[in-house]
């Protein structure tokens, strides 16, 4: 068993140690496994800590018992297990501060997109609401983004089989392990998204599905999301949860303006009121505010800026990729850039991580 990973779990699973608390003491303590191992009196110096807790995180071995089990279940059930510190831990999300120290995901999910758009709204979804949610998705579809939300009924689980239909990645934040689907009701919908995106949660396998859970997954969807779209929303509700995260995370925020009286327009009113959201009109609303626009255009005209601060064996990597088309199957690019296999592979993969390669089927690269 993976000690670090053995103890990056554990932490997580000790009551009373939220996310930015396990983060401060890793930051003291260097690794999780430290953490277990430190004294009532080093870990009684840590702010926030205090006399009870310091006393109760070394009296935690036991949970490395149940870490393991929780690790050995997930990798039979295909789940994998990030890390915050991690390669494939959401980046995005590392830009705010409460973000989990774990996160778990099923699928064949791309937790580092080059362009993210959560889409939330009411479970009570109207005619209207789920026909605007659709006409959103196909407008997102020239930008490629991964489509992000909650699994939920009404607009949540539009928004996925939305994407589903425009073959745009999605992925759903859940607020329950990955071993179970919750609401039942759209596990058809979440097994159709195994292929083309996937499921993330914070909490292990195992974890029932609990309202208290549901504002900490909010803000998971918040935090992966480039842009935050509030399609109908009552004036109470998850979906104001989300639209209200996101701003207080600096993250652009739109509503859908909606009927004048209507309670699940009242939400969307309220935040364009109190200017916690933009007005929705276009999808373009939202290219302009996060300047994709901008970026498309000089990518357009030069698509090597983005790669300018590359060196050495990643310089040529790209250098080939932009000479034909920028795509490539492994063996042409092995053979252009003399590079070997086992080198070559080891490159992409870095670059995969930082965003600059996307693999794709029949061992074939792409720039992204």
């Amino acid at each position: 068993m993976n000690q670090d990973k053995l103890h990056q779990v554990a932490l997580s699973l000790i009551p009373k140690i939220g996310p930015s608390l396990s983060r401060q003491l890793i930051n003291y303590f260097s690794t999780p496994q430290q953490v277990f191992n430190a004294t009532k009196g080093k870990l009684s110096k840590i702010p926030g800590v205090g006399p009870k807790l310091s006393a109760l995180i070394p009296n935690q071995k036991e949970l490395l018992v149940k870490a393991e089990k929780i690790i050995e279940d997930s990798i039979k059930k295909g789940i994998s297990i990030h890390y915050y510190k991690e390669a494939h831990y959401p980046k995005r999300l590392m830009n705010i501060s409460d973000a989990p120290i774990l996160l778990y995901s099923v699928g064949k999910v791309d937790l580092n997109p080059p362009r993210t758009i959560g889409i939330v709204g009411t479970r009570r979804a109207t005619k209207y609401g789920l026909q605007m949610t659709e006409d959103i998705v196909a407008q997102i579809k020239p930008q490629n983004a991964s489509i992000i939300s909650g699994l939920a009924y009404g607009i949540d689980v539009k928004a996925h089989e939305s994407a589903l239909k425009q073959q745009l990645p999605t992925i759903g934040a859940m607020a329950c392990g990955l071993d179970k689907i919750y609401p039942s009701g759209n596990r058809n919908t979440a097994i159709k998204m195994l292929e083309n995106g996937g499921l993330v949660s914070e909490y292990p396998i195992g974890t029932e599905a609990d309202p208290r859970l549901f504002p900490a997954r909010n803000r998971v969807i918040a935090g992966m999301s480039d842009a935050l779209i509030v399609v109908e929303a009552a004036k109470k509700g998850g979906a104001l949860i989300s639209a209200n995260i996101a701003d207080s995370y600096d993250i652009p925020v739109f509503a859908v303006p909606g009927e004048i009286g209507n309670t699940y327009s009242e939400g969307c009113n309220l935040l364009i009121r109190n200017m916690k959201a933009a007005i929705f009109t276009s999808f373009q609303d939202v290219v302009e505010a996060l300047n994709w626009d901008v970026q498309e255009s000089t990518q357009a005209k030069n698509p090597e800026l983005k790669y300018k601060d590359l060196q050495g064996d990643e310089k040529t990597i790209v250098e080939v990729l932009l000479k034909n088309g920028q795509q490539m199957h492994i063996d042409k690019l092995s053979w252009q850039s003399q590079l070997n296999m086992s080198t070559l592979a080891s490159l992409l993969l870095q670059m995969e991580f930082a965003g600059y390669i996307k693999p794709l089927p029949g061992k074939e690269f792409r720039l992204v």
